[in-house]
């Protein structure tokens, strides 16, 4: 059980180190570029799928926290996969409901699902663009309570999401 475990967190880890290495090609101009993105995050996306037919969301207890952060990563790419990134909001809130993932990882990965399906975000999470200098966010189901919203998954007030960028 403990070898199985230490290769699913292995194979986890593997996937989002090799995201990490290509993700700016995924903002390139060059089409070769983006098309390497594209396969990468739907050969992940696939391997992603066959993890959660077989294990469910990969969790910290099941796998170690690097490997389910590697897992929430997967799917927040596997933007053209979207069966798969539909399913792992629902497993990843099972196990925020059991204290084994953060409501923050949730909320991002339920708003990157959302926009993906043509809907609108829930937490402003997702940025649009820049307008005036300022990052703005997709449309939001309800603007007026975004903050609050955040609030209660442990997200700054986009402001300061915003001012904190700017800085940077």
């Amino acid at each position: 059980m403990a070898h199985h475990r230490a290769a699913l967190a292995a194979d986890l880890e593997d996937m989002a180190a090799a995201d990490h290495r290509l993700a700016a090609k995924g903002y390139s101009d060059h089409p070769a570029e983006q098309l390497a993105w594209r396969r990468l995050t739907a050969r992940h996306g696939d391997r992603l799928g066959a993890i959660m037919d077989e294990h469910g969301r990969p969790t910290a207890d099941q796998a170690g926290e690097e490997a389910a952060r590697a897992a929430w990563l997967i799917a927040q790419h596997a933007d053209h996969q979207l069966d798969v990134q539909r399913r792992a909001p629902r497993l990843l809130e099972q196990a925020v409901e059991a204290g084994l993932a953060s409501p923050r990882d949730l909320a991002l990965l339920r708003d990157h699902t959302l926009l993906n399906e043509g809907r609108k975000q829930i937490h402003g999470t997702q940025i649009a663009g820049v307008k005036d200098g300022s990052p703005v966010p997709w449309p939001c189901e309800d603007p007026a309570r975004m903050d609050a919203l955040r609030a209660e998954v442990g997200i700054e007030p986009f402001a300061v999401h915003v001012a904190r960028h700017a800085l940077a």
